[in-house]
């Protein structure tokens, strides 16, 4: 009998694959299934991004390259974020990812030991909850109330912090709830943490594109005293359309660029040459396609919270971003598991629990739209006629 190391045991795992792999199998089988729960645009990679990295695979870039990423793909990174966000950002503080998750492995493995507490959004990205467990840090909930649209309060997460925090996590917008915190909050956060000099931040900022009713993106790499201790996570899968690509990009202080790197080339070496050379594309070529792609998002928002709305013992916030509703059904009178399994099963609409995403999500789903309009539709009508049916 093999015995495995301890801390392997708190490792969690991402729920959405699971259904994504059960919603299959049912296709195999015959059933027509419609799928709102998989966190990935339904577009495909604009055709000069593709063109860009088969261009590389021509040109010979099928080698090993530098740990921290190529530096004309940090300097187009760093160019954008002059763009977006008016933040001068030093390509050497730029670290290029295979995806998002490898910054989450990393801040948190940085910070997390036993005696440590790490801060995390709940409802939230479930990897948070999960490498902080398996580093030993005990984990602390930020809440995120319905009542509140999702977003989550400044002044609650500074209640929060302790002599033992050690960073936060924060994600906005935010999966999978939507939920879009203002400037004011922003703001009012990056200032009172002012006061908590040895509390780094992790702001997830992957979403930070897909934005909807007039809102703005206001990033925590605008707050020069912040930025001794924040890192910034962002990157290609949700804007682009990439999630296959695995290309991912995080700021971090210059203090830590030397220990994240190094952490790099003991676990991937390095993101591969050509997905390297189509993210430049992306950042530095046309951007049509990504405001088409968010047009599209808008008016399936637009379309699915009514619907939503409508479904007996359902009702639903308007998300301010990303592409997720994360509909309240305490009114069906059943677990959000418990749901989440009928609407697949009986309706053929996959879906994810809301507990999938902590313990604050029971009493929710999230319907991730990232689907036609069509389909939202028909999957909103199958979901209330099985909730008819099983009164």
């Amino acid at each position: 009998m093999l015995k495995l190391v301890d801390n392997l045991s708190r490792l969690g795992t991402e729920s959405a694959f699971e259904i994504l792999a059960k919603a299959a199998q049912l296709q195999r089988q015959g059933r027509d299934i419609i799928n709102l729960g998989i966190g990935q645009p339904d577009f495909r990679t604009p055709e000069h991004i593709v063109e860009a990295g088969i261009k590389a695979l021509r040109d010979g870039h099928h080698g090993y390259t530098p740990a921290q990423g190529i530096l004309p793909l940090r300097e187009s990174v760093s160019a954008d974020l002059k763009r977006r966000h008016g933040v001068s950002v030093d390509p050497e503080n730029v670290v290029i990812m295979p995806g998002g998750k490898p910054t989450m492995f990393f801040a948190i493995l940085m910070f997390g030991q036993p005696g440590a507490e790490i801060m995390y959004p709940d409802p939230g990205f479930p990897i948070y909850r999960s490498m902080i467990q398996y580093t030993g840090a005990t984990p602390v909930p930020i809440v995120l109330k319905e009542a509140n649209e999702f977003a989550f309060s400044a002044e609650e997460v500074l209640a929060q912090i302790t002599p033992r925090t050690s960073l936060i996590i924060l994600n906005n917008p935010g999966n999978p709830t939507g939920g879009a915190a203002p400037e004011t909050e922003i703001r009012k956060l990056a200032e009172g943490l002012e006061k908590f000099p040895n509390v780094a931040v992790l702001s997830d900022e992957i979403y930070s594109v897909l934005l909807y009713g007039g809102r703005k993106h206001e990033s925590l790499l605008k707050y020069p005293a912040l930025a001794d201790r924040l890192i910034m996570l962002d990157g290609w899968s949700k804007t682009y359309a990439m999630t296959g690509w695995r290309l991912g990009y995080s700021v971090w202080p210059k203090s830590l660029v030397e220990t994240v790197v190094r952490l790099a080339v003991n676990c991937h070496s390095c993101v591969n040459a050509p997905t390297q050379f189509a993210g430049i594309a992306a950042l530095d070529g046309p951007q049509d396609a990504v405001h088409d792609m968010v047009r599209a998002f808008d008016e399936r928002r637009k379309a699915i919270v009514p619907l939503i709305n409508q479904l007996p013992g359902f009702r639903c916030v308007d998300p301010g971003g990303a592409f997720y509703a994360f509909p309240n059904i305490e009114g069906t009178g059943r677990s959000a598991r418990e749901l989440q399994d009928l609407m697949l099963d009986k309706a053929g609409v996959a879906t994810v629990a809301g507990t999938a995403f902590g313990v604050c999500g029971e009493g929710y789903v999230r319907f991730s739209y990232a689907n036609s309009i069509e389909n939202i539709t028909t999957a909103m009508q199958r979901i209330g006629t099985m909730l008819t049916e099983l009164k």
